[in-house]
Formats: structure tokens, sequence, C-alpha cells
């Protein structure tokens, strides 16, 4: 993997009206035609993703959305797709034309930008066309402005440079795991390539974990659950930590020793991408499913599903078995996340490898809102092995938690 993957770059959205130049402005800041431009207002409809590293940021990723005036039935889609994309967004351009004199919408969607802690730039456009005192439309608003011309690049080097001085530091977490253990650590992963892992590589979560160790100056030993007991056997010392596919805690912890730390993949996506007391909150409400509740089984990414699938057979089958009954389970994939969540007793979210911590947070807090318990799947598989305070107890630690050597307080 040579890449940063989407959910990992910070995401910049460019909000504004049909034919405000949001596109042509996308365009600018990449040097490439990204996105498509006609004189025609809604060329846009769904949203459009471009990576790109942006000095001195790094990776992001711009997002172009449809009009917020777009109108008709499919317009009224087009901006639920785009106040959609709010959920995902760590900083906005609101792109405005001084061809309008009436900024009303672009105040309300303001509101609903701030109302998510989105730090916003105000970018007005088309000063090759129509120049216009920008004091006159930032006395409305309360984030910084900025006049540039798509069409003749001014200012799109000054626009880069508030986007840097502007975008939030903490889109995303610092670490994985390595931020809890001290450098030469030893790590063991236990990594089972059964029908459901990718040909010839690792998940993503196994791939970043790794990189991750790697950071911080850890050793790292990977095997698959047939192998682990033989690569335990070979070392002259037990591993500061052990981190395993979640669908084979029960096993996995049974091999370790009760004196060294063990926890999943999806355990540290769940602490990277979301809110770790608020997922062990969640699972501890698996406990009151009763048959016939209706319960919400929510994956990021879009896959074929496989025999004996994780999300649809494996987890229902477990969950089933804590109610004493059959339940009513939705399934919901990538994007399609539910704006009323108030059905369900129970959310259960995949590691969220292929959100960004925006848009799960985003999850998470709409779920706290409506009062329905979230959890994740590691979490979940880990509260069935009656395992879920060892898998969790190493990150109330805090930094350097874990020290060489390995052993962590069962208590």
């Amino acid at each position: 993997m040579n890449e940063t993957p989407r959910a990992n770059r910070l995401h910049i959205a460019v909000f504004g009206r049909r034919n405000a130049g949001k596109s042509s402005i996308i365009n600018a800041i990449t040097g490439q035609e990204v996105a498509l431009v006609s004189e025609h207002p809604g060329t846009t409809t769904d949203p459009v993703y471009k990576a790109m590293e942006l000095l001195p940021l790094g990776p992001v990723v711009f997002i172009d959305t449809a009009g917020l005036d777009d109108v008709g039935d499919l317009g009224k889609l087009r901006v639920k797709k785009t106040l959609g994309v709010m959920d995902k967004t760590d900083l906005a351009l609101m792109v405005f034309s001084p061809e309008n004199s009436d900024f009303a919408l672009e105040k309300e969607w303001s509101k609903e930008l701030q109302a998510r802690k989105i730090p916003i730039i105000g970018v007005v456009n088309k000063i090759d066309i129509k120049d216009i005192d920008i004091k006159e439309i930032a006395k409305d608003f309360d984030f910084p402005f900025i006049k540039v011309s798509a069409k003749e690049g001014t200012n799109i080097g000054k626009l880069k440079e508030m986007i840097s001085q502007n975008a939030p530091t903490n889109f995303e977490l610092t670490a994985l795991i390595g931020d809890i253990l001290k450098p030469k650590s030893l790590v063991v992963l236990v990594a089972p390539q059964d029908i459901q892992a990718p040909k010839n590589r690792l998940i993503l979560p196994q791939v970043q974990t790794i990189r991750d160790l790697l950071d911080h100056n850890c050793m790292a030993l990977v095997a698959k659950d047939t192998e682990l007991e033989d690569l335990l056997n070979s070392l002259n010392k037990q591993p500061d930590l052990v981190i395993t596919d979640s669908q084979i805690f029960n096993r996995v912890s049974q091999m370790i020793p009760e004196e060294v730390p063990l926890t999943s993949f999806s355990i540290i996506m769940s602490r990277y991408k979301g809110e770790l007391s608020t997922f062990i909150k969640g699972a501890n409400a698996i406990d009151k499913l009763k048959p016939g509740d209706r319960v919400l089984i929510a994956e990021a990414c879009t896959h074929h599903p496989l025999e004996n699938d994780i999300g649809r057979q494996k987890l229902p089958a477990l969950l089933e078995a804590k109610a004493g009954g059959k339940l009513e389970i939705d399934i919901k994939a990538g994007a399609d996340f539910p704006e009323d969540l108030t059905p369900y007793k129970l959310i259960l979210h995949c590691g969220a490898c292929m959100l960004n911590r925006k848009q799960m947070l985003s999850r998470i807090i709409r779920a706290e809102q409506q009062n329905v318990p979230i959890t994740n799947y590691g979490m979940a598989f880990a509260h069935a092995a009656g395992i879920l305070k060892r898998a969790t107890c190493m990150f109330e630690q805090g930094e350097g938690g874990l020290s060489s050597g390995g052993r962590h307080d069962k208590s």
C-alpha cells in the first residue's frame, strides 16, 4: 500500500450555490481538471472526491458538492447528499459569488457547519467578473474570508495558505497503538488468512497497525492463529502485547497467558476512529437485548458477502444467542446510515477503517442524541468471550501504559 487511504486524509469540502465556481476552485487548487466545470447551474450532482498532497498539510481529499440551492425532486436529493458530506468534513470552504446579494442560504448552511464544530473559510469567487468589498459580506459571518478568481488563479496560493492555517490539527489521532507502548516493545499480531481475507495482501487495519508499531520503534511479529502457539514457544520472553482478529478472541485468549495484554485490530480502530468509552458502554447493552428487538449492523465499506460473513451471519448469531431468540436485524453498508435511529435497541458498527474520524464521531453523536447504545464488532466479540475489560484496560493506562517486558495490571 503506497498511498494514504482516503479515510486517513484531511477532508476539505467545498459548499456553495450552483454556479458559484466550487468545481473551478477545486481545479485551481489541485492544478488538475478534477471536477466538471460548466456555465450551466447544477453540473455537479453527486459529491466528487479528489485525493492529493497539499503541502505543508500532507494528504488531503477535496469534496465537490452539489449546489445548496438545487431545485426539483432530484435537486432535493442532491442537497440531502451534500448535507451528508458535512458528517465527514474536517474543513469547509463556503464559496460566495459577488453576483449574488442575498446570502441567507449561506448563513443557514454555515450554522449547520458550525453546529458540527467544523472550521469554515469564506471564499468569494469570480472577482475577475465583478469585484466586491469583502468586508460587506464578512460582517455577517464569523469566519475568515478571502477573494479569489479560480479562472485567473488570483489568490489561489493565499487560499492554500489559509487552508493550512485553519485546518484542524486533531482530525485524527496521532497513533493507533504505539502511543501506549514503550520503544522496543514486542507485539505479536494474529492475522488469520481465511476466505474473507483479501488475496495476496493484509487487510487495512493490519497494515496500518504494523506501520504504527514501526513508527514507534516497536517490534512486530505476525502469525496465523494456527502457528501462534509455535511462535510463542519460540520466544525467550512473553510479548508486551498481543493483537488478534476479533473473531478468534475465544481461541487466542486461551492461548495467551492472563498477564499478557490482549486486544484486537477492531478495538484499536474503535479507539482511533471513535470513542472507546462509548463503545464499551454500548457492548454492555448486548446483555439487555430481548427476542424481537431491532438491531442495526453498520459497515463502512461495501463488499460482496461471503460464506459465514461476520456482519451477516457471525454477529447476528452471537447477538441472538445472547438475546435468547430471534432479533430483527438491519444491515446498512457504506454511506447508508439512518437519520432516525430510535427504532433500534443497539447499533453494532464495524471498525470504520474506511471512514474518517469525523464521520465516525458524527455517527456516535447521532446515536447518543437519540439514546441508542452503539458499540463495534471487536467489542461485541470481546464481551461475548468475557474478556472485554482485558481487551480494553491497556488504553486506560495512557501513554507508556504497557512497559517493555509486557506485564499489565489484572485488577
